[in-house]
């Protein structure tokens, strides 16, 4: 209640035990070893790598389109045909983007530019005078294998004719692939961030059962204000943790420099600028994290009300983490096939949601999708936020004391059958 003795409305109360939460987490002693959480989950890290490993294995097969006569391309695609029984992988795909008519010209370097998908490299001339178009590091891996193919093809498989090369900045198959670990770098992190800050919710509120605080507080404010405050006091602590590590992190690299961190094997160079570019990557990243955050606390602090403690947090937070993971590798999966019904399925539904929808902000660059996605998402977050806190404020509520219970009429009427042996029996002792 206020000064005056009036009880608050709903959101001047959450915010008032938001503003409480959040001094009072901030400021304790146990906040700096909050902060060193992020060393723990790096393991969770270097296993998840091996399902990007394979989502990038399975996505990012180089091809080489073929643009030539009709009876060039059909002799190279029978070429390649016949090596590739006996070599198998070392011979490349080979994909025909155009059969040419007598004297047409076929612009490659611009295909390769704007260009997505699987297409690394262009091959056009003659099978006796072929013309190899890629970047750099495709020119020296595949210069070789094209020249086998064509000499194959001229039927002079002992004469390998010499192949044309031409070199391009980057191609859309490149650029795919760098997007698609910076799609997997931001779900991982996404994903630990989510998955180590909201169970701080549980803690903080089993401590408060425990010592009667949240029965102080039903009786001053609207349980409903209660769980609002301390999910979105949670949620400003991780923000606040979040900019700490990341203040950190920026100041090391900035002293120290990556490569002498990673020992000149990694450069931020290996995630290339996100499809929406990396002002609106980073902002979508901290929307996101919020909507993954809400959901999941929600769901925590409706878990916490059922529990009074930490055993039981323990064993009924188990269920919605394991699910939470299963949800994370269905979103990382989701990558692998675009359009599928894997990719809606993950996009569509709210808890692995903002994981999708990150990873394809770092994929494509439109912006409307995301749009649609918030509102949903925003949806979801107010259902499962009046769910849990009528979950909360049910639960909580019996955890107190409860007034007594009035006897009913059938119970009212066996009292006075029992009770009137014994009057008659103590008023005759009485007139004898």
């Amino acid at each position: 209640m206020n000064a005056t003795g009036e009880r608050l409305s709903l959101f001047h109360a959450a915010r008032v035990v938001a503003r409480r939460d959040f001094l009072a987490i901030l400021f304790s002693r146990a906040f700096f070893w909050f902060l060193l959480g992020p060393l723990f989950p790096l393991g969770v890290g270097a296993l998840a790598g091996g399902i990007g490993q394979r989502v990038e294995a399975g996505t990012a097969a180089p091809e080489i389109g073929i643009a030539m006569a009709a009876p060039d391309v059909d002799a190279m695609l029978g070429a390649r045909k016949r090596l590739a029984a006996s070599l198998g992988p070392a011979i490349p795909d080979i994909v025909v983007l155009k059969r040419l008519a007598p004297h047409e010209t076929y612009d490659a370097a611009a295909l390769l530019a704007k260009r997505q998908g699987h297409l690394a490299a262009v091959l056009t001339g003659t099978p006796s005078a072929p013309m190899l178009i890629a970047t750099p590091e495709r020119l020296e891996w595949w210069r070789g294998p094209v020249a086998l193919i064509a000499s194959e093809a001229t039927g002079h498989p002992r004469v390998l004719p010499p192949v044309g090369v031409r070199s391009v900045a980057a191609t859309g198959a490149s650029q795919q692939r760098g997007r698609l670990r910076t799609a997997q770098a931001g779900q991982l992190l996404l994903f630990l961030l989510t998955m180590l800050l909201a169970g701080m919710v549980l803690s903080n509120l089993v401590e408060e059962k425990a010592n009667k605080v949240i029965e102080i507080l039903a009786a001053s404010i609207p349980m409903d204000a209660v769980f609002l405050g301390k999910l979105f006091a949670m949620l400003g602590v991780s923000l606040v943790g979040i900019a700490v590590w990341a203040t950190a992190i920026g100041g090391f690299v900035t002293v120290s420099g990556f490569e002498a961190l990673s020992g000149g094997v990694l450069d931020f160079h290996d995630l290339p600028v996100p499809g929406v570019g990396w002002p609106a990557f980073i902002l979508l990243g901290i929307v996101y994290f919020s909507m993954s955050y809400l959901l999941l606390g929600s769901i925590f602090l409706a878990i916490g009300s059922l529990a009074t403690t930490v055993r039981e947090v323990q064993t009924l937070s188990m269920p919605v983490t394991m699910l939470q993971v299963l949800l994370f590798f269905l979103a990382s999966l989701a990558m692998a096939d675009p359009g599928s019904w894997i990719d809606w399925a993950a996009t569509i539904f709210p808890f692995s949601s903002p994981y999708a929808m990150l990873a394809r902000a770092a994929m494509e660059p439109a912006l409307w999708p995301h749009a649609l996605a918030l509102a949903w998402e925003a949806v979801c977050v107010a259902v499962s936020i009046r769910l849990g806190a009528g979950l909360f404020r049910k639960r909580v509520m019996q955890s107190g004391p409860r007034g007594a219970k009035k006897p009913s009429r059938r119970e009212r009427a066996a009292t006075r059958s029992a009770v009137a042996p014994t009057t008659e029996v103590a008023h005759g002792g009485a007139a004898t």
